[in-house]
């Protein structure tokens, strides 16, 4: 496969997407299969919702990073009992869990560029949707990694949810501490990721050192994935994220970009941008002089430095695994960080 530089210098990300598709393509004909086993025994509703929410361009790097810290660690295909993209798959159904249970919350309208499960099949469709994949994933981690995988993954489960409380408290309190803000991304992105990592060495019999390293690889992509994402929510394209902008500000949700912007504005401007979070109607209306205000107290450039240097924190652990025999999964994961940082969508 080559040098990192191989991907992480690509513009246009070619040489990543070579590098992951066959992987990407098990993980894809691991989830068809699964459902084809089921569907016998699932309402046909049910089966149409999942396919519809499940295989809609997912990115599926949860899954993709389980497999690859699990080669990473000396796992084989060939010779373990594991069958690591059947387990792999199981992030890829929490997730999706989260995003139909997220955009029902939201009251979304599109996600990935098509209506939203909750608009094209009704909340509460989508609703138990995201419960049956919830307790598929639990079931497929336990039978595919042991209780202690299950107990990484319900802790990760857990603190997602106790994440999006304190998004909650903090939006409701105009809350300006950023180790609150690191608190909820850590919860609700940040510990499923570090999950994923975990539990791919796991299986594959690494030692806890390892295991925690990956972990903390995963927990510092995770945070700088959710800090890309609160810029995309103010600066992306709609035709690229499949979203529309300005849902965190609309929300009121503190994020990254205006936590920092308020902490260094002048008194006017912050007390221009509190009014607007404390009416709904100048949210609705107010997110490009939100936007403006942000930019000039230069939010955007400082949230995307933070962001910057937690994936050169996710790299530093990555340094320990120079064995020849696992550079191709290194220079994935390297490049992985890279696209995570410069990602559009």
């Amino acid at each position: 496969m080559g040098a990192t530089g191989q991907f992480a210098g690509a513009a246009d990300g070619a040489g990543l997407k070579a590098a992951i598709a066959p992987d990407l393509a098990r993980i894809e004909q691991a989830m068809q299969t699964d459902l084809a086993t089921l569907t016998g025994d699932m309402a046909a509703l049910l089966n149409e919702v999942l396919h519809y929410g499940l295989f809609n361009g997912g990115k599926r790097i949860r899954p993709l990073l389980t497999v690859l810290c699990y080669r990473l660690c000396g796992g084989s295909e060939v010779k373990s009992t594991v069958d690591i993209y059947r387990l792999a798959m199981a992030f890829e159904y929490l997730h999706c869990a989260t995003l139909f249970h997220d955009d029902v919350i939201d009251q979304a309208l599109t996600r990935r560029g098509r209506p939203a499960v909750n608009v094209a099949y009704g909340e509460t469709a989508a609703i138990l949707a995201g419960d049956f994949l919830h307790a598929r994933s639990m079931l497929l981690v336990g039978r595919g990694g042991g209780i202690q995988a299950l107990e990484i993954f319900c802790g990760a489960t857990t603190a997602m949810v106790d994440g999006e409380f304190l998004q909650l408290h903090n939006a409701s309190r105009y809350n300006l501490a950023e180790e609150d803000y690191s608190a909820v991304i850590m919860g609700k992105t940040a510990r499923l990721i570090g999950a994923t990592c975990e539990i791919g060495a796991l299986v594959a019999g690494a030692d806890t050192a390892a295991q925690q390293t990956l972990r903390d690889y995963g927990l510092q992509l995770g945070c700088a994935f959710q800090i890309i994402d609160d810029l995309l929510d103010y600066l992306g394209d709609e035709a690229r994220t499949g979203k529309s902008v300005g849902n965190d500000f609309r929300e009121g949700k503190m994020t990254l970009p205006l936590i920092i912007a308020m902490t260094r504005a002048e008194e006017k401007d912050r007390e221009r941008l509190l009014a607007m979070l404390a009416s709904g109607d100048e949210r609705k209306d107010g997110f490009v002089e939100a936007c403006t205000l942000i930019a000039r107290y230069d939010g955007f450039a400082v949230a995307r430095h933070k962001a910057e240097a937690m994936i050169d924190e996710a790299l530093a652990q990555l340094y320990g695994f120079d064995q020849a025999a696992v550079q191709q999964e290194r220079a994935v994961l390297e490049a992985l960080a890279s696209y995570v940082l410069n990602r559009n969508k």
